[in-house]
C-alpha cells in the first residue's frame, strides 16, 4: 500500500518502501511478526517470486493486487498473469530506412504501459543521428531534437529501447532475482520483489531501464485498466522498469503498440521460432544488424535497412 508516495509497512508506520525492506532485512522487521499485526501490507511483504507461486497463490496476488490497484486509482483495474505460450520467441525488427523520428511510437507506448506523465518517463528513446557521423556512438547522439517538422534534411533517427536480450546482463546482476527472461524470450521485472538497488540500470549496455524517483504522476482517466503483472500494471515510486514487447498485447496475439502506431511501417514484430513469420523473413534477406553485439549479449531486436 502507498500513501503519499510512501509504503505503508505492517506496523502502521509510514516508512518509504527502500526503508523498511532494508530494515526487515536487518532484522528490524521480525518484530511485525507479532499475532495480530499481520495484514494485507505484511502478506506483500512476504509474497514469493512470482515463478514459485501456484496457480492458486498468483490468483490470490492478483486479487489483492486489483483492489488495492482500485483503491489507489478509484477505477477497475484488470491484472492479467498470462504465461507464455509454448513454441513462440518474440523478435522484433526496425527499419532505419523508414523511421522519421515522429515519436509516435514513444506516446502511444506511454499511454499503454502507463507511463508516469509527472516526471516523465519513456520507455523508447528516439536518438537523431546527422548522416555521415560515428552514428553508433549511442552515448553522444542526441536526444532531445525539436524540429518544426520530421524527417529533417540530413538526419536520420534510431529508436532504442529495450533489447530482449537473450543472454541479458540485467538479470545476472539482480540481487533479489526480481527481473528474469521468460520462455517467450521478453526480460520481465516483478515490482514487487524489486528494491530499487539499480544494479540492472547500471548493467545494461543500451540505457533501457528507468527508475521512479517519485510516485509516478498519472491520472486515473489516463490508466489503461488493461494490464498484465509482469508489464504495464500500475508501478511503485522506487522500482525499475522498463518496455517488455507490451506483455499484455503480444501473449494475447496483438502487435506490440508501438508497432500498430508507426504512420511508415518501420516497425516489425513476430515469432522467432516460426520460419515463415516475418521477422524471419527480414533476418534472412535485408542486412540486419544488432547494437553492440560484441559484448555478446544477443538482442532479440534488430534494425536494418530495406532500401
Amino acid at each position: 500500500m502507498e500513501e503519499n508516495g510512501r509504503r505503508r509497512n505492517p506496523l502502521g508506520l509510514k516508512l518509504p518502501r527502500r526503508t523498511f525492506i532494508k530494515g526487515a532485512l536487518l532484522g528490524l522487521g521480525s518484530a511485525a511478526l507479532l499475532p495480530g499485526q499481520a495484514g494485507a501490507a505484511w502478506e506483500a511483504f512476504l509474497q514469493k517470486n512470482f515463478r514459485e507461486m501456484s496457480d492458486a497463490e498468483v490468483r490470490a496476488v492478483i486479487a489483492r493486487l486489483e483492489k488495492e490497484a482500485a483503491g489507489e486509482w478509484g477505477k477497475e483495474i484488470k491484472i492479467d498473469a498470462s504465461k507464455a505460450k509454448p513454441g513462440v520467441k518474440f523478435g522484433y525488427g526496425l527499419d532505419l530506412s523508414r523511421c522519421i523520428g515522429c515519436r509516435k511510437c514513444v506516446y502511444a507506448c506511454t499511454e499503454e504501459n502507463n507511463q508516469s506523465r509527472t516526471p516523465q518517463i519513456h520507455w523508447i528513446t528516439v536518438l537523431r543521428f546527422a548522416k555521415g557521423e560515428k552514428w553508433l556512438d549511442l552515448e553522444n547522439s542526441e536526444k532531445y531534437y525539436n524540429p518544426k517538422e520530421v524527417p529533417e534534411e540530413g538526419f536520420f533517427y534510431l529508436p532504442v529501447q529495450c533489447q530482449q536480450c537473450e543472454n541479458p546482463p540485467c538479470v545476472k546482476v539482480c540481487p533479489t532475482k526480481a527481473t528474469w527472461k521468460e520462455p517467450d524470450g521478453i526480460v520481465v521485472i516483478d515490482y514487487n520483489w524489486c528494491i530499487g538497488c539499480r544494479y540492472c540500470m547500471a548493467a545494461c549496455p543500451y540505457g533501457a531501464r528507468r527508475f521512479n524517483w517519485a510516485r509516478p504522476g498519472i491520472k486515473a482517466e489516463e490508466i489503461n485498466p488493461d494490464t498484465h503483472y509482469l508489464g504495464n500494471r500500475p508501478r511503485y515510486k522506487g522500482v525499475v522498469e522498463k518496455c517488455t514487447f507490451c506483455v499484455q498485447r503480444t501473449r494475447a496475439g496483438k502487435y506490440p503498440a508501438c508497432v500498430e502506431v508507426c504512420p511508415v511501417g518501420a516497425r516489425k514484430f513476430g515469432n522467432l521460432l516460426d520460419p515463415e513469420s516475418e521477422i524471419r523473413y527480414l533476418i534472412k534477406n535485408k542486412r540486419v544488424f544488432r547494437l553492440k553485439e560484441d559484448l555478446n549479449t544477443e538482442p532479440k531486436f534488430f534494425y536494418f535497412f530495406a532500401t
